[in-house]
């Protein structure tokens, strides 16, 4: 009788549960080289009483057709001889590692002589879940092995996920330490706080950056920045754009010098032309009264001053976003801050969450607003970045979806308190 050859089916084997026990009864497919003569497979149940059902293959080519996605356990006669598959001629074991880059996900058992013990522990250390001898193969023996095999595929799986999350975990942790820098304030009188909130559920970064430093001249130098998306991809820009950001502040370019330059950085390094990114700069004075703003596309800076409501600073202008255009150029506005003030800059996440149900947006209005409430409340430093992104969340109803940096700079004169 020939061998029933069934549709193959696209269902990833991660999804499909034959990495664990199924609710259902097993399905094994045997692969040996004479299914009508000397290997006779018993009947066999599983642990629920259900039959485990049996296919048959006489060499890997056929194997593959009937490897689909309810497939749970193979078994392999490691008798198989070397030419059935192709390129076996040198490795005892070449057929099995044929089967495992087939079956990656597939539990798997050998069958061997009980003379060649040595072969069949080889055949583990190589991948398979276990083997079993010829001579011994009775169906409640055959039943375990297989349940076995199976549960051990799918903690050898969960292992191997568990080590890849730590893995993704320390690259993550890596690409933090790009993004979210230590500002280099050293000698500065002005105060530091930052906010950073992925939009990706479950992510750890997106393509927001923001970096300050103090040159030796006494310059506070400060950026925040958005790269198009919110994937890696968009994070290790992000990173390389914030370290090129810091290296050129640091060799003495600043404004529109910088933001070219930082451009052909982009340009080099984006995966494709379509990405580019928002970027706002401010040079503080070494006395802290006066500043010169940047804009490369970017939502400006919000300023508050004792005894006053908070306001946007003046964003006429200003440049296109990097990457968008070829030789562009970004003016570079000076603004008067006073002897006290505090200047937050953010990205546009926090003002892009919607207002309740509607399709309406915070917008920066909207976000001057929440501010001034929060100093009605005398909100200052960290805990006012962390009432203006948890109001935004609440607003929007939700989690944003966009990827969310708030930095907050104070300067205090004459023992008075911040405004922010």
């Amino acid at each position: 009788m020939p061998v029933p050859v069934p549709r193959q089916r696209d269902t990833p084997a991660a999804e499909s549960g034959q990495a664990g026990l199924p609710p259902h009864s097993l399905t094994l497919l045997v692969i040996e080289d004479d299914p009508a003569g000397g290997l006779t497979v018993p009947e066999m149940l599983d642990g629920e009483g259900n039959r485990i059902r049996i296919r048959t293959a006489r060499n890997l080519t056929e194997a593959a057709r009937l490897l689909t996605h309810d497939v749970h356990c193979i078994l392999l006669d490691l008798s198989l001889p070397a030419g059935a598959a192709a390129d076996t001629a040198v490795d005892e074991l070449a057929t099995l590692r044929q089967v495992l880059r087939i079956a990656p996900r597939h539990a798997v058992l050998v069958l061997t002589s009980e003379a060649d013990a040595e072969r069949a522990a080889e055949a583990v250390r190589v991948g398979a879940q276990d083997y079993l001898h010829r001579d011994e193969l009775d169906g409640r023996l055959l039943s375990r092995a297989i349940r076995y095999a199976v549960e051990r595929k799918r903690a050898d799986i969960a292992q191997y996920k568990l080590a890849e999350s730590k893995l993704r975990a320390q690259e993550n942790a890596r690409l933090e330490r790009g993004l979210l820098p230590t500002p280099l304030l050293e000698g500065s009188d002005l105060r530091f706080a930052a906010r950073y909130r992925p939009g990706r559920s479950r992510a750890l970064l997106g393509g927001d950056f923001y970096d300050t430093v103090r040159t030796p001249d006494g310059t506070v130098h400060a950026m925040i920045g958005d790269v198009c998306g919110h994937g890696p991809d968009e994070a290790a820009l992000g990173v390389e754009l914030r370290i090129a950001w810091r290296a050129l502040t640091l060799a003495g370019l600043c404004g529109d010098e910088l933001l070219a330059t930082l451009q052909e950085v982009l340009e080099v390094e984006r995966p494709n032309e379509e990405i580019f990114a928002t970027l706002c700069t401010v040079d503080i004075a070494p006395d802290g009264r006066r500043a010169g703003l940047c804009l490369a596309g970017h939502p400006a800076p919000l300023i508050a001053r004792p005894g006053r409501r908070a306001q946007l600073l003046p964003y006429e202008n200003s440049g296109p976003a990097l990457g968008l255009l070829p030789r562009a150029r970004w003016p570079r506005r000076q603004v008067e801050l006073g002897g006290t003030w505090s200047l937050m800059l953010y990205t546009d996440g926090l003002i892009e969450g919607r207002i309740g149900k509607g399709r309406e947006r915070l917008g920066q209005d909207g976000m001057v607003e929440m501010i001034n409430r929060h100093l009605e409340r005398a909100l200052s430093g960290e805990a006012l970045l962390e009432a203006a992104v948890t109001e935004a969340r609440r607003l929007n109803g939700g989690e944003l979806t966009d990827d969310v940096a708030v930095v907050l700079l104070d300067r205090v004169a004459g023992g008075q308190r911040p405004p922010l």
